[in-house]
């Protein structure tokens, strides 16, 4: 990107304050410090419905991180397409992948202005590798797959990064085909990460929390089941141990410790043959 994402009068003008938004209150979640009172009240009003629910955050970054290294690292892929990035934070997908691979490229992708003016975080690389960011909508899918093509390869193997996004998409049939025409699009090597918030019946207190967030603030969400959310891997072999508590998703060295036994943030990582 040749421009400042910082510098737009634009973007800001987009950046709604009086509004509770998703990614803002993630980031409060998460310790940061990219949001403001109003996501402040609203994650702590979710947090009394359901306690645990600011969990997911962490164990959904810690999911990333391992999963990228894992794919950098054992299956040699040097090619991250990250949709629905979310704020800048500790570990983002480049910084992981290009520990383990310094040529490792990464494309970024959000709608969210403030995610946009806070790209410039995003745009740090290793000399060796490169990485860019686009401002488009998940639902664009051929708009994101031609300006990626200015940094990614799309004959060589791609992860596509789909963490807590397809969430934002309502109807299961155009959920479902989002991620088929993304996958259809990238060549055999490739690999899927994704991870959803579900709903079970054990879980009462989630659904609270989603219903309280989709009275209040935006965008809205929608929950799935475990089986689901597997769905989102069809015709993908599904590396193990499957979809599952993202803090089940090949748990190393503590890093998961101080988190529930399981939370509401299932995640699987699934390889196209």
């Amino acid at each position: 990107m040749s421009e400042t994402p910082a510098a737009s009068s634009e973007v800001r003008k987009r950046i709604k304050t009086d509004q509770p938004h998703t990614a803002r209150i993630w980031n409060y979640w998460l310790g940061g410090k990219d949001n403001y009172e109003v996501d402040r009240e609203a994650g702590d009003q979710i947090r009394k419905l359901h306690p645990g629910i600011g969990d997911y955050a962490r164990a959904d970054r810690l999911f990333l991180g391992r999963a990228v290294r894992h794919l950098a690292g054992e299956c040699g892929i040097r090619q991250f397409l990250d949709i629905g990035t979310g704020l800048p934070t500790a570990d983002n997908t480049h910084e992981v992948a290009q520990r383990v691979a310094p040529e490792s490229r990464i494309v970024y992708v959000d709608n969210d202005p403030l995610v946009l003016a806070h790209a410039r975080a995003l745009l740090t690389s290793t000399p060796e590798g490169r990485t860019d960011y686009l401002d488009e909508d998940l639902r664009n899918v051929d708009a994101i797959l031609e300006q990626a093509a200015r940094t990614l390869d799309f004959s060589e193997p791609v992860a596509l990064v789909l963490l807590g996004v397809v969430i934002f998409i309502e109807d299961d049939e155009a959920a479902y085909g989002i991620v088929r025409r993304l996958m259809d699009a990238l060549p055999k090597g490739s690999h899927l990460v994704l991870s959803h918030t579900i709903t079970r019946p054990d879980m009462p207190d989630v659904d609270a929390a989603v219903a309280f967030w989709n009275e209040h603030g935006t965008p809205k969400l929608t929950q799935r089941t475990p089986t689901a959310v597997a769905e989102f891997f069809g015709g993908l072999e599904l590396l193990e141990p499957g979809v599952v508590s993202c803090n089940w998703w090949r748990p190393d060295d503590g890093g998961d410790s101080g988190l529930p036994a399981e939370v509401a943030m299932f995640g699987g990582v699934g390889r196209k043959a």
